[in-house]
């Protein structure tokens, strides 16, 4: 690679790690403050109801101590058990302890190191984003695939709001790397003992686990005709082995695996009784290609375009196609449940996937392939960040429902 690639890629890091800088670091007291008028601000500013849990939960740790958290899985389901609609239970672990330990180890509030701690997630999606495509398909792969995450929407959006999904992408997108290199190098000890790790990590995240499971089933089933790699049996236990090790240090976390079981039992049955989830939750089987045509159109069309001429030799295509067709076959199918916060783990494979097109396209004409590239990227990465500033920062986005896109687009008018 040489040195003006290398220049290049550090600018693009550069830019999205300011970009997912969270907003507070740029208050009149922060030492950033100068830099506030060319930071993106997001519009919506003030905790959601889903943050000021965080923050109960945290607190809680921090007074009461890791040993207590039996105690606060218990009172969590004997007033979910009271209430009509679902709160969020605090069997996402991974997340609440590392906002407990950011507050501890930095002293800032509890809320505001869950925020810090969204930011940071965000930044390391972003370079895991670059180091994973650099290995998938080179350095200038990566270049380009860095330029389209710096700006996704969606990712700027998660780095501003102490939510959870943008913390899971990151180990999301850690376990689809560690899969595919273990593919590659099959019994390679290092690699299969970060996947296990990883696997246990994002159980220990969110539920929303099982979903990328489901993906990684279907990716080892693919592989029989596709040929990603070797699958091995050491890679067939360690997929079963991650989930299973996580489940059992979530189960001693919680108090046992009754506490763990009514958790989720009152988390989902309540969430049919909440009003909001019937009123936003709900869809056709379509309703994520709606939500991302309206926030990143170009890179779904292109995404959608490239479909069209996968082939036995467009390997790493077929990889980030089923890992999102797997996932979204289980995703678009619950009740209720549906919110593109939940699809930020696509971001990487829709934009790989956009890139391949763009690079497919460029090919058909025998001269300037390179410029027409880069032009591409430009245009693509300058919607992309047009539409992140439309979204949020000129309307007070929250959650990614379609009612507030379509409202934020002015498709729909508010009253």
């Amino acid at each position: 690679m040489r040195k003006l690639e290398i220049l290049g890629l550090c600018v693009i890091l550069a830019v999205g790690v300011f970009l997912r800088l969270p907003a507070h670091a740029f208050s009149v007291e922060a030492p950033l403050a100068s830099l506030a008028a060319i930071h993106p601000q997001p519009a919506y500013n003030r905790p959601g109801f889903d943050e000021e849990l965080y923050r109960g939960y945290a607190n809680a740790v921090s007074v009461e101590g890791l040993r207590a958290y039996p105690e606060l899985v218990q009172a969590y389901i004997e007033t979910q058990q009271k209430k009509e609609g679902s709160i969020l239970p605090p069997v996402r672990f991974l997340f609440i302890f590392s906002g407990y330990v950011w507050h501890s180890v930095f002293g800032v509030e509890t809320l505001e190191g869950f925020y810090q701690v969204a930011s940071l997630f965000s930044i390391l999606t972003l370079g895991l984003a670059v180091l994973f495509v650099w290995r998938l398909q080179g350095p200038r792969w990566a270049t380009a695939v860095a330029a389209l995450m710096a700006v996704a929407p969606t990712q700027l959006h998660m780095s501003q709001h102490a939510l959870v999904d943008g913390f899971f992408t990151f180990w999301a997108t850690l376990v689809l790397w560690l899969f595919w290199e273990n593919l590659q190098a099959p019994r390679k000890k290092l690699w299969l003992a970060g996947y296990v790790v990883a696997l246990a990590l994002l159980i220990l995240t969110k539920e929303n686990w099982f979903f990328v499971w489901i993906a990684l089933i279907a990716l080892l089933a693919a592989n029989r005709w596709l040929r990603f790699g070797t699958v091995t049996r050491d890679l067939l236990i360690a997929t079963v082995l991650g989930p299973l090790l996580g489940g059992v240090l979530l189960v001693l976390l919680v108090g046992g695996i009754d506490s763990l079981f009514q958790c989720y039992q009152l988390s989902v049955s309540k969430n049919f009784d909440l009003q909001y989830a019937v009123l936003t939750g709900d869809g056709p089987w379509y309703r994520y290609l709606v939500d991302l045509l309206l926030v990143s159109p170009l890179v779904l069309l292109l995404a959608l375009g490239s479909l069209f001429r996968l082939g036995r030799s467009t390997k790493p295509e077929w990889f980030m196609a089923i890992f999102i067709a797997a996932s979204y076959l289980v995703m678009c199918n619950l009740k209720f449940g549906m919110n593109l916060r939940y699809a930020n783990m696509w971001d990487l494979p829709l934009r790989f996937l956009a890139l391949s097109q763009i690079v497919w396209l460029a090919s058909v004409i025998n001269r300037y392939q390179g410029a027409l590239i880069v032009a591409s990227l430009t245009i693509l990465t300058a919607t992309e960040f047009h539409q992140y500033v439309v979204l949020a920062v000129r309307y007070p986005l929250y959650e990614l429902i379609s009612h507030d896109l379509l409202e934020a687009l002015k498709i729909l008018k508010a009253p």
